[in-house]
C-alpha cells in the first residue's frame, strides 16, 4: 500500500499557461504542476531539440582538452577507461568511437564488475602501463580515484577525469577533473549522466566551430541509452540528447543497436524512453552484472552485422540468465520473510544471505523496496566478507543512514535513492540494528505514489492521449503522467493470459472504461463486482487494424472509502512496538484489541474459510471497524494460540483456521500482555 498524493494545481496558472503559449490544456496543466512556467523553460522544454551550452563552462574542460589534443598529436597511447553498466559503456564507446575517428592512438578498459569492481584498480593501472599507456581518460568514473591516479602518475601516465558523480572532498591529482559537482563549477547545467559528460569533451575536442547537430546526429544513439540508463532527470540538455537519441534508434545504422533492437523484439515499433529503460537498458547492464561488460561495448562499435547479432543474442541470454538468477534470490527471500516476519518490521529491510549473485542483489533491493514501501539493504556474503546494495523511497536519503554506519564498513558510496556497500560479514546484525536506530530517529516518511491530477472519465479520448505526446520523452525528473480517477464503480473482472493479468470494466456517471491491472491474478485482487473505488492509471494510445483506443494501465487501486495514511500510520505502529521501538501509550491504545474486535475477525476469517490477500485488506473487508495496527495484534494473537496458521510473503498470504474444541484464554497471548502492561 502506497500513501496517494495528488499534486497542486493552480489552475488559473495553467490557464495563463495555455492561452499565452497556444497549448492545449492537459499539457499547459501538467507544465504548471512540474514547475515549468517562464517562456524559457517552456520553449526549452516542448521545443529544444539540439541546443547545448558550450563544453567550456564546465571547470577544468580546457585543461582536459589541451591534454587529451596534445596526446593525440604526439601519438600517445590513450586508454578510455569505463564502467560496466549502460552509463559507462555507451561512454566508453563514444569516446572510444570519436578518439579513433580522429587518429588517436586509442584502447578502452572496462573493469570486471565481479572481481574489480567499480572504478580504476591498481591491477588495471598495472597492466595498462605495460601497454604502453601514457593517457587514462576516465568515463563516468575517476573523481573518487584519489590513490590510483597517483599510483598512475608514479608510472608515466596523465589522467584525465570525466565524471558525473560527487566529489568526496579532495580531488584527484589529475591533469584535469571534469565533474559538474564540484563546488568551483558554475555550469549551467548540472544532470548530466557519465556519457552527457563524455559528450561535452567531444564538443571540446572540436574547437571553436563545432558542430553540435552533427555530432549529436552521430552520437545520440549513444547518448540516449547512457543518459536513460543511468536514470538522471530528462530536463535541460538531457532531453535534446534523448529526443534526438530516440529518433536515431528508430532509424539505426549502428550495426550493435540494430541487432540489440531486433534482439529485444522492438523492430517496426515505436522506440520510447520506457522500452529502452526496460528492455536495451536491462541487456547491456546484464553483461556487466555477469562479468562481462567488454562485449556491450564490441557491440556498439562492431561494423559487422553477423558479428552483432551474434552478441546481441548473447546478451539476450545473459539477461534472461540475470532475470532467473534474479528470481531465485527473490523466491529464497520471500520464503525467509514467511518463516521470519520480523525480517520486514525494520524501517530499514536488511536481508542477507550467502553466495547470492553480487551483480543482481540491487535489483532484488528494488523488488523488496517496492513489496513493502521500505528501503531495503540485500547483503551478499562469501565467506567472512559482504557486499550489498540499497534501494531507497523517494524522501529517505539512504545515503546518509549507511554514512552513520561507515565505521562497521569498509566501503560505501551512493546517493539518496541508491547505495552500495561493503563489510565484514560478522557486522550485517550490528549494521541492522544501527542503520534502523538512524531510521527510526529521522522520520522515516511512507511511500508514494504521485498522482499529477485527478480526472473525469469521461474527458478521455484518443485526441487527449495524442497531447500528452508533446511531454515525451518520460522518465525521471519528467515521469510518465498518473491520472486519478476516483468514485468508479467496478462492474466486471476479466481474468487474461490464464489469470497472469485482469482486465477491470469501471464506470462512473454513465461513462465505462476499460482498464489494465498487469501481473494481478484473481486470486490477488481483493476488491468485488459492486465495489465503488480510486484508480491511479497512466494512458496510452493503442492501435490494431489501423484503428486506435485509448489504453488505461492501472498503477494502483483502492477502496473509495479507504484512507492509506490512517492505514499505513496504524501498521507501522504494530511494528514499531513488535521491534521495541519508542511508541506513544496513545498510539499503543489503539492497536489493543478488545474480545469484540477477537470475535469480528475471528468470525470473518470463520465464514470465510480463512483468507488468501495481503493482511492491509482485512480493513476494507471488515468495513473499517478494526484499524490495521488492531487487526495485525489480533492475527499475531491468533497464530500464537493455535487458532490460526498464517504464512504472508511478498505477494502472498494464507490464514488458515485449527480447529480445536478447546477453550482459549485470549488474554493469555503474550504480544496481549505485553500490550496490556504498556498501557496500563
Amino acid at each position: 500500500m502506497k500513501l496517494w498524493t495528488v499534486a497542486p494545481l493552480d489552475k488559473n496558472e495553467a490557464q495563463e499557461i495555455q492561452t499565452k503559449y497556444g497549448l492545449s490544456g492537459i499539457i499547459a496543466m501538467l507544465l504548471q504542476i512540474r514547475n515549468i512556467k517562464t517562456k524559457e523553460e517552456i520553449e526549452d522544454f516542448l521545443y529544444n531539440d539540439s541546443y547545448i551550452a558550450s563544453p567550456f563552462e564546465i571547470v577544468d574542460m580546457d585543461k582536459a582538452c589541451a591534454r587529451v589534443r596534445s596526446a593525440i598529436e604526439n601519438e600517445e597511447f590513450i586508454c578510455v577507461y569505463g564502467d560496466y553498466d549502460a552509463d559507462g559503456v555507451t561512454s566508453t564507446a563514444l569516446l572510444y568511437s570519436y578518439l579513433d575517428a580522429v587518429g588517436a592512438n586509442v584502447m578502452y578498459y572496462i573493469p570486471s564488475r565481479e572481481t574489480e569492481g567499480y572504478g580504476m584498480n591498481i591491477s588495471a593501472i598495472d597492466a595498462l602501463s605495460e601497454k604502453g599507456v601514457k593517457l587514462i581518460v576516465t568515463v563516468d568514473n575517476g573523481v573518487a580515484a584519489i590513490d590510483e591516479i597517483r599510483y598512475a602518475k608514479s608510472l608515466g601516465i596523465d589522467t584525465v577525469v570525466t565524471d558525473h558523480h560527487m566529489p568526496l572532498g579532495e580531488l584527484p591529482d589529475a591533469c584535469a577533473v571534469v565533474d559538474l559537482h564540484r563546488a568551483d563549477c558554475t555550469a549551467s547545467f548540472k544532470q548530466l549522466s557519465g556519457v552527457g559528460v563524455a559528450f561535452k569533451l567531444i564538443m571540446a575536442l572540436e574547437g571553436e566551430y563545432c558542430d553540435t547537430d552533427s555530432l549529436l546526429d552521430n552520437y545520440a544513439d549513444l547518448l540516449s541509452v547512457g543518459t536513460i540508463g543511468d536514470i538522471v532527470d530528462l530536463r535541460g540538455e538531457n532531453r535534446v540528447f534523448v529526443k534526438r537519441g530516440l529518433q536515431s534508434l528508430m532509424n539505426t545504422d549502428r550495426a550493435g543497436f540494430y541487432a540489440l533492437i531486433n534482439n529485444a523484439g522492438l523492430t517496426g515499433r515505436n522506440i520510447t524512453a520506457g522500452n529502452v529503460s526496460f528492455t536495451l537498458v536491462p541487456r547491456i547492464n546484464a553483461v556487466g552484472r555477469l562479468g562481462l561488460s567488454g562485449k556491450s561495448v564490441e557491440l556498439l562499435l562492431t561494423e559487422d552485422e553477423a558479428e552483432a547479432e551474434s552478441i546481441a543474442v548473447a546478451m539476450g541470454y545473459d539477461n534472461t540468465e540475470r532475470q532467473q538468477i534474479e528470481r531465485d534470490i527473490v523466491q529464497k527471500i520471500d520464503e525467509e520473510i514467511t518463516r521470519n516476519p520480523s525480517l520486514v518490521m525494520d524501517s530499514i529491510i536488511v536481508i542477507d544471505g550467502e553466495g547470492w549473485h553480487q551483480g543482481v542483489v540491487g535489483i532484488v533491493a528494488s523488488r523488496i523496496r517496492e513489496a513493502y514501501g521500505k528501503p531495503a539493504i540485500i547483503i551478499t556474503r562469501d565467506g567472512e566478507n559482504a557486499k550489498g546494495s540499497g534501494r531507497s523511497i523517494e524522501g529517505f536519503a539512504l545515503c546518509d543512514a549507511v554514512a552513520a554506519c561507515s565505521d562497521l564498513l569498509t566501503h560505501y558510496g551512493g546517493h539518496p535513492m541508491a547505495v552500495g556497500l561493503s563489510l565484514p560479514s560478522e557486522n550485517i546484525e550490528l549494521l541492522r540494528k544501527r542503520i534502523n536506530e538512524f531510521a527510526d530517529a529521522n522520520n522515516m516518511p511512507f511511500d508514494r505514489l504521485n498522482i499529477d491530477c485527478k480526472l473525469n472519465p469521461a474527458s478521455i479520448s484518443v485526441d487527449l492521449v495524442e497531447e500528452l505526446a508533446a511531454m515525451q520523452p518520460f522518465g525521471a525528473g519528467n515521469p510518465v503522467p498518473v491520472f486519478g480517477f476516483y468514485n468508479m464503480t467496478l462492474v466486471n473482472i476479466i481474468p487474461l493470459s490464464n489469470n497472469k493479468h485482469l482486465r477491470l470494466i469501471l464506470s462512473r456517471g454513465g461513462v465505462t472504461l476499460s482498464a489494465m491491472m498487469f501481473f494481478t491474478s484473481t486470486d490477488e485482487f481483493a476488491c468485488e463486482k459492486g465495489d465503488v473505488l480510486d484508480m491511479a492509471a497512466t494512458l496510452d494510445i493503442n492501435e490494431y487494424n489501423g484503428k486506435k483506443s485509448v489504453s488505461v494501465i492501472i498503477k494502483d487501486i483502492k477502496a473509495h472509502d479507504n484512507n492509506p495514511e490512517q492505514v499505513l500510520e496504524s501498521g507501522r505502529v504494530f511494528e514499531a512496538f513488535c521491534r521495541g521501538s519508542s511508541v506513544s501509550r496513545q498510539q499503543l491504545k489503539s492497536i489493543l484489541p478488545e474480545r469484540s474486535d477477537f470475535a469480528l475477525l475471528y468470525r470473518f476469517l470463520r465464514d470465510n474459510n480463512g483468507y488468501g490477500l495481503k493482511t492491509e485488506t482485512l480493513v476494507s473487508k471488515l468495513g473499517y471497524k478494526l484499524s490495521f495496527g488492531k487487526i495485525r495484534a489480533v492475527l499475531e494473537a491468533m497464530n500464537e494460540l493455535g487458532l490460526i496458521r498464517i504464512k504472508e510473503g511478498m505477494k502472498s498470504c494464507k490464514i488458515e483456521l485449527v480447529k480445536t474444541t478447546q477453550k482459549v484464554d485470549l488474554e493469555s497471548a503474550s504480544i496481549i500482555k505485553k500490550l496490556r502492561e504498556v498501557t496500563q
